[in-house]
């Protein structure tokens, strides 16, 4: 142009360039284009005024429902609007790629978007610019795409603030990646830290506390919800001259802030730092803009679980007592207590050990139905009411007895909320060793001997607490042997894992047989067989799961080699013992009499002399029921190593006459039973008790060797005659014939 000559029109100057210049109106729902715009489009190149549904039938649908974004996000931050729009012909092929650039306008009036700008196609993107980044890796819809959805997923699967920020810090944007990252939040009138990342620790304590009408662009982005974009450091100084020394030092070439908003309400702030400079073109900022929103929501999600976690340990610390606390003479106690998934992880399962008037203490493990906070309101009452009944010197059925009245009441007061509650209730002598107790529809206990052998000790019985107001609990006595554990737990620890109560008791039997360590670490061994690491009140690693709650107590009388505190100064041979009571009213308890043995002697090498044993128990115990009025007590025992070992079974009343044999004919119903323990056991006998006797047999376990055929096959006492001499008496012939027989 020669110097005084007129300046050319913008028409002619866009037309030199290529560029076409169009008009929208969302209200009227038409577009108005230029010539060089209408030939862009595909259509004839003369200005024209389409419909909406014109100018969408010439563009990738993709493309169309991103522009509604773009045009929103340019409104809310006041700035232009771009986007990449492909070309579509008659055939749906892309014809060319052009770039829209606008500035969009809200009329508040009309409640409609009125955008004018300009359309220019888009060459080969030049290295080195965004374009050329995103050209890079493939295309830039699908690279943004991708990243978006790895992004949201990663997020959306972060449990706590920690997990988020390191998702946040490892995220590789398609075409831009920052190398600074910082999340602020909001304390009052004040800005915090929440977390960095590629900052040197203390690096942030300029921002930390911070007041919010401070010149700065997380303040200002947090008072106003409007991101700020700081492409250059020019930039940054000249908008905020007061806080830009407190940036200069970390050497960043641009700078987005933006707001991290929940429910409409900025909750803070988050800055992305990059070490290159970006020009924040709208597709960059609609990345970060996504990006920040997943983000205060993934962080609205880990703030709320941290609070419920903190919450719920708080509740479990409350409700469950502390062990260390407890001093046992000759017994140590280690507990866990295992919440459910979901909610508050705050359920009905509790444990709780109680020291008693009578210098003994009480053990209680219980289980409220449900897994709400509902349930663990009732829990909390429940242990309170048991901890107090338990103090004023009630017995075990007394303290259930009333426990369950308690209970009941509860439910009378709000039948909608009516629920019930198991229990066991154990009262221990720490000095004998005797546990007396009292279960209302609960598992029964399991005792680990001194050798790793597990049995389960069958206990009588009541309904769950609050079913009957006056419901009884009878007492059953066990005595736990020097160097013997006992675990009681509830239903979760059994069941979880698709286990019913027989499967999971036989899980849980091969870990307590195959553990080594103390009692602390058999607990977490149980635990974590069932669901991973734990700690003492687990809230963290089990979080995630679960399908009951779990509580469990193990109680384990100091002996040699029990691994549960200090060892005793003599060394006694391992004893394996079993005690059952048959009632004259529970004749079925002969068959758990049977079992319990089968499990006492699992490893006798004699599957024959086993057979043999249970036979004549079963002879010993039904002479007890059919021939008295009494009540049977047994006593089995195992002693001494494996290169000779004996077992001995006990069988007490309190009926006076003393059995002798008899020669029963071939028609008789009765009267073998003497002759049955003549010939299969090795030693037998009959001891008056004062009121009352005892009747006894013994067989000793064969070498190795013989174990399948033990001589002469019967399982006895073998073809060598009566076996090794006995203190007793001598074997097959009974020390005290009497007047009854067998």
């Amino acid at each position: 142009m020669r110097t005084g000559e007129p300046l050319p029109s913008v028409e002619d100057v866009l037309g030199l360039l290529d560029t076409g210049r169009w008009h929208w109106d969302t209200a009227a729902g038409e577009v108005t284009v230029d010539a060089v715009a209408a030939r862009l489009l595909g259509l004839p190149a003369e200005e024209c005024v389409l419909t909406e549904a014109q100018v969408r039938a010439r563009l990738h649908p993709v493309d169309w429902n991103e522009i509604t974004g773009v045009v929103q996000l340019a409104v809310a931050e006041g700035t232009l609007a771009e986007v990449r729009i492909r070309i579509m012909d008659d055939q749906g092929r892309v014809v060319r790629v052009v770039r829209s650039r606008s500035k969009p306008t809200f009329d508040h009036s009309r409640r409609a978007y009125v955008l004018t700008g300009t359309l220019q196609e888009v060459t080969d993107p030049a290295p080195g610019t965004a374009a050329g980044r995103s050209a890079v890796t493939g295309d830039w819809r699908r690279s943004r795409e991708a990243f978006l959805l790895d992004a949201g997923r990663a997020l959306a699967e972060a449990r706590s603030t920690e997990e988020v920020l390191r998702v946040a810090a490892n995220l590789s944007m398609p075409g831009f990646s920052p190398d600074g990252l910082a999340v602020f939040g909001v304390e009052g009138d004040r800005l915090t830290i929440i977390g960095h990342h590629g900052h040197e620790p203390g690096d942030e304590g300029p921002f930390t506390y911070m007041p919010l009408d401070t010149d700065y662009p997380a303040a200002e982005v947090v008072r106003t919800g409007r991101a700020v974009y700081l492409s250059s450091p020019e930039q940054y100084k000249a908008r905020y001259p007061l806080t830009w020394p407190m940036a200069q030092r970390f050497g960043r070439q641009s700078w987005a802030f933006l707001p991290l908003t929940v429910a409409g309400r900025p909750m803070g702030a988050w800055m992305a730092a990059f070490a290159y400079p970006v020009a924040f073109t709208p597709d960059e900022r609609s990345v970060l803009t996504t990006v920040a929103r997943m983000l205060a929501q993934a962080l609205a999600r880990a703030g709320t679980a941290e609070s419920e976690r903190a919450l719920a340990d708080g509740l479990q610390r409350t409700m469950l007592p502390r062990l260390g606390q407890q001093r046992i003479p000759g017994m140590s106690v280690a507990a866990r207590y295992i919440p459910t998934g979901g909610g508050l992880q705050v359920g009905g399962d509790w444990y709780d050990v109680i020291p008693l008037p009578s210098g003994r203490f009480a053990l209680v493990i219980g289980d409220v139905q449900g897994h709400d906070v509902r349930a663990a309101g009732l829990m909390g009452q429940l242990r309170i009411a048991l901890r107090a009944y338990a103090s004023e010197g009630h017995r075990p059925d007394a303290v259930l007895t009333r426990a369950s009245r308690f209970l009941h009441g509860i439910g009378e007061a709000d039948p909608v909320e009516t629920r019930f509650a198991t229990c066991l209730y154990v009262e221990v002598d720490p000095v004998t060793g005797v546990l007396e107790v009292a279960r209302a529809g609960h598992p029964d206990p399991v005792i680990r001997m001194a050798d790793a052998t597990v049995l389960t000790r069958p206990t009588a019985g009541g309904l769950p607490l609050g079913i009957d107001p006056d419901a009884d609990y009878p007492t059953t006595r066990l005595i736990l042997e020097p160097a013997e554990t006992m675990l009681i737990c509830t239903d979760g620890l059994i069941e979880t894992g698709g286990h019913d109560l027989d499967t999971g008791w036989a899980r849980l039997r091969s870990l307590l047989e195959e553990h080594k360590g103390n009692l602390e670490e058999l607990a977490d061994a149980l635990v974590q067989a069932v669901h991973g690491p734990s700690s003492h009140h687990t809230t963290g690693p089990l979080a995630d799961r679960r399908e009951d709650d779990i509580a469990l107590l193990l109680l384990c009388r100091q002996g040699e080699g029990c691994g549960c505190g200090a060892e005793t100064d003599t060394v006694r041979p391992p004893v394996r013992r079993t005690m059952l009571t048959v009632a004259q009213a529970e004749p079925e308890r002969v068959a758990v009499a049977r079992h319990q043995l089968r499990e006492l002697l699992h490893d006798w090498s004699s599957a024959d002399q086993v057979d043999s044993a249970v036979l004549l128990l079963s002879e010993l115990l039904t002479n007890v029921l059919v021939h008295t009025d009494a009540d049977a007590l047994l006593v089995a025992e195992v002693t001494g190593g494996r290169e000779g070992r004996r077992m001995r079974i006990e069988v007490t009343d309190t009926g006076d006459d003393l059995p002798h044999p008899r020669r029963p004919g071939e028609l008789a119903s009765s009267g073998r039973g003497l002759l049955l323990i003549e010939q299969l056991a090795h030693a037998w006998g009959v001891d008056p008790r004062g009121e009352g006797k005892s009747i006894w047999f013994e067989l000793y376990e064969p070498p190795e060797a013989d174990a399948g055929t033990d001589g002469d096959g019967s399982g006895g006492r073998g073809s060598h005659g009566h076996g090794r001499p006995q203190p007793n008496g001598t074997p097959g012939t009974p020390r005290h014939p009497g007047a009854r027989s067998v």
